[in-house]
Parts: C-alpha cells; sequence; structure tokens
C-alpha cells in the first residue's frame, strides 16, 4: 500500500456502531485500519444508546451503521459527519430527509445479505413444519416420542414482498417443487416469469389459498402492520408465517390471536415490533413459534461481503469518489 493510500484516512474517525465488527468483518476493518483511519468501535454486546451515540457522533468523520438510530435528533450532534455506510440493506433507522439536508452521504449493501436471511427464512419453514424445537426439547428433557410433522415439498407459498430477498427464497425453492404467489407493487415481472412466481395485485390474493406466508416487504408508512386481522383472516386455516423482514411489518397482536384460534398454524420470526424482544412476549406462549433474535443476516459470509462493502464506500468518500450503492 502506498504512503498516498495509507493517509487518505489520516486524522479521521469513524464510529462503528454493530458488535463484533472486528471479529465478523475483519477484511473490512483492515482496509480502514491500512487507510489511515482510526475506529471508535462498540465492544459491547448491545447496540449503542442514543445518549451514547450522541456523544461519539461529535467529531466523527464516518460512521459504520447498525441498527443505532440516526435520526434528526442524533445527526444534530454530528459536527463533521460525512459518511453513514450501513452494514446491511434496511434503512429505516436513519433519517434520510435529515442526512440530506446535511449533506451527508447514506449508503448500504443491496444483496449482500440477501442469501443469509433467504436461508432462515427456508429454515424457518422447515423448522414450523417439522416441529423442529419441540422434537429438540422433547429429546433432550428425555422424552422419546414421536411428532408428526409435515414436508415442505409440494406447498403453495405466498410472498410479501417480491425484492431481492423473496426472489432467492423463490430460487432455493424450486427444488422443494412448490408454487409460489407474490405482491409486490414493484414486481420485477421478467424475475417473476423466470423463476414461476405468479404475481398478484394484492396482499389478500397473495395469501388467500397458500400454506405458509412469508414476508420480505421494506416497512415504510405503506407496508406498517401489512400483516394485521383482516390479513390473517384471508388466509386460510393453519396457514404458517415467515417473517425474516422487518417486525413492524406484522401486527403483533394479531399474530397472538391468529395463534390462539389456530388460523396460523406456526410462525418463524426472526423480527419483532419492539426490540430486543422481551421474554414475557406473547407470542412466546405458543409452543409452535419458533424465533430468533433479528439475525437473519448474521452469516460470517454475509459480514466479509458486507464488511468489505461498507467499508470501502468510506474509503472512496475521502478519495474524492463516488461510493457504490450511494442512497443520498
Amino acid at each position: 500500500m502506498s504512503p498516498a493510500t495509507s493517509t487518505v484516512g489520516h486524522g479521521r474517525t469513524v464510529i462503528v456502531g454493530p458488535v463484533r465488527y472486528a471479529e465478523l468483518c475483519g477484511t473490512g476493518r483492515r482496509i480502514l485500519l491500512d487507510h489511515g483511519f482510526t475506529l471508535v468501535e462498540n465492544e459491547s454486546t448491545v447496540p449503542w444508546t442514543q445518549a451514547e451515540l450522541h456523544e461519539l457522533l461529535q467529531g466523527a468523520d464516518a460512521a459504520v451503521a447498525g441498527v443505532e438510530v440516526y435520526d434528526a435528533e442524533a445527526l444534530q450532534h454530528a459536527d463533521r459527519l460525512q459518511i453513514i455506510s450501513r452494514l446491511g440493506v434496511g434503512l429505516d433507522n436513519i433519517d434520510l430527509d435529515a442526512t440530506r439536508e446535511r449533506e451527508i452521504r447514506v449508503v448500504n449493501v443491496p444483496g449482500g445479505n440477501a442469501a443469509a436471511v433467504a436461508e432462515l427464512a427456508i429454515g424457518f419453514m422447515i423448522a414450523v413444519l417439522r416441529r423442529m424445537p419441540e422434537m429438540d426439547a422433547a429429546t433432550k428433557a428425555g422424552r422419546w416420542d414421536r411428532f408428526v410433522g409435515r414436508e415442505l415439498a409440494g406447498k403453495a407459498i405466498g410472498l410479501i414482498g417480491f425484492g431481492a430477498i423473496a426472489q432467492l427464497v423463490a430460487r432455493r425453492l424450486q427444488g422443494f417443487d412448490v408454487e409460489i404467489t407474490a405482491y409486490d407493487p414493484f414486481a420485477d415481472e421478467s424475475a417473476a416469469a423466470r423463476l414461476g412466481v405468479r404475481l398478484v395485485a394484492t396482499p389478500a390474493e397473495a395469501v388467500a389459498d397458500v400454506d405458509i406466508v412469508s414476508v420480505h416487504a421494506p416497512h415504510v408508512p405503506a407496508t406498517h402492520h401489512i400483516v394485521d386481522d383482516a390479513l390473517i383472516a384471508a388466509m386460510r386455516e393453519g396457514t404458517i408465517l415467515v417473517n425474516t423482514a422487518r417486525g413492524g411489518l406484522v401486527d403483533q397482536a394479531a399474530l397472538d390471536r391468529g395463534l390462539a384460534s389456530g388460523r396460523i398454524a406456526g410462525a418463524g420470526l426472526d423480527v419483532f415490533e419492539l426490540e430486543p424482544t422481551s421474554a414475557d412476549n406473547p407470542l412466546f406462549h405458543h409452543d409452535n413459534v419458533v424465533v430468533a433474535p433479528h439475525a437473519a443476516a448474521d452469516s460470517r459470509e454475509a459480514y466479509e461481503r458486507i464488511g468489505l462493502a461498507t467499508a470501502q464506500a468510506i474509503v472512496d468518500v475521502f478519495a474524492g469518489r463516488v461510493p457504490a450503492a450511494l442512497v443520498a
């Protein structure tokens, strides 16, 4: 590395919110250090509080953002910030109007974690169908019992959203000989045709006659609680719900009612309306609910890809180049 390259970040500070960054994003981290940046990393096991973020933003030149909230109030403390590089794709924790007003660039990594999320979504489907958590708990407790489940093969799947992750889900499901329906007002029709996915005009049509509903939409005002009592009522008895997108897409109280009534036969949930969720979450009272702590994107391969891309975006900005995947 040339001396000129190593001084791109000289005198500049990057705050790094995602936990275990050094362990999971080693290549990207090394790029930032090799270019002379000083890193202030989150060494705890939980996201920074807003108070901690506000303090750290003072004097920071760049940020690698996890799930901490970069809202207008936080950005008032950003006296030198030039770029927020999102370690992932979701941007609902970043106020894009506020970043534009302050001329702070925002980048993300579209598709960087798509494979990891798609695989966990399918894993949830199989786990609920085959009652894997129940079998695991019973066997470890010394019970040698039969837990008769169902196969994924031949099932009908309804997708809410048909972006990069949902398309990967559809592609990976092809070996299971399933029928797939999808709702997305901005759907890629050529991708749907290539993957054999039938596009429909409303969410209700996507869930009306399927075995499993998998949610892959962005969380914006128009999609908040897209899965509510009315949409659950449109599902047939015994439907399984999977959500690896955002907690706000599903009305948690409505899902609880759907599980209690039996209309929802089980759920696989990586995300919740309030995170981190608590041990007394009503959904945890149902044995047929499989959960994860917002970990769908957490594969080592995804972190390597995303860590590299987010670091390169920061280097590009301070080297006078336009970074890839510039959002704002």
